[in-house]
């Protein structure tokens, strides 16, 4: 299975593509979609979506997962936030991919296995799974915090799917 994993911002949205059995997981693409701050938020968008909708048609995933919406105490970057999902909501849609979404905790758990995980823990985890040395050419892709998240986005989503499927098998 093919998964494609966003990790959605304003300013950066992360994305990251893996080839998963559900055990094992490799990375295919990884990266950051960078937006200018001081554009109009609708230009942001124009551009997050555009340049999601790129990745889906070059590396054609037949799964996409984001996080959750979580609270903040800024009201007014979570709707930001919102807006940006929104947007990645809309191309997942439109290119008919199967979806997953997942709080924080069920991300991190899936990939380090401790929900209060740090940033620095999930990095390295993802690294681990998809085998990835810090200093070598797909190191560099997963040295963006919001690539790296995106990534284990994409590994919770391949973890949860392949389960469901096998539960599902099991209850025929």
């Amino acid at each position: 299975m093919r998964v494609l994993g966003i990790d959605c911002g304003t300013e950066r949205t992360g994305y990251g593509v893996i080839d998963s059995d559900g055990r094992a997981h490799r990375m295919i693409a990884a990266g950051v979609i960078r937006t200018q701050a001081k554009s109009p938020l609708e230009s942001r968008l124009q551009e997050i979506s555009r340049e999601l909708r790129v990745v889906i048609l070059r590396y054609s995933p037949n799964a996409a997962a984001v996080e959750e919406v979580f609270f903040s105490a800024n009201a007014r970057t979570a709707l930001k936030l919102a807006h940006v999902r929104g947007v990645a909501l809309l191309a997942i849609s439109e290119a008919g991919l199967e979806f997953g979404e997942y709080s924080p905790l069920e991300v991190k758990s899936s990939v380090v296995g401790y929900g209060r995980a740090e940033k620095t823990q999930v990095q390295l985890m993802v690294r681990s799974l998809l085998r990835v040395e810090a200093g070598g050419a797909d190191g560099a892709l997963t040295a963006s915090e919001d690539a790296c998240d995106a990534l284990a986005v994409a590994i919770c989503h391949a973890t949860h799917a392949i389960t469901q499927r096998r539960i599902a098998r099991a209850q025929r």
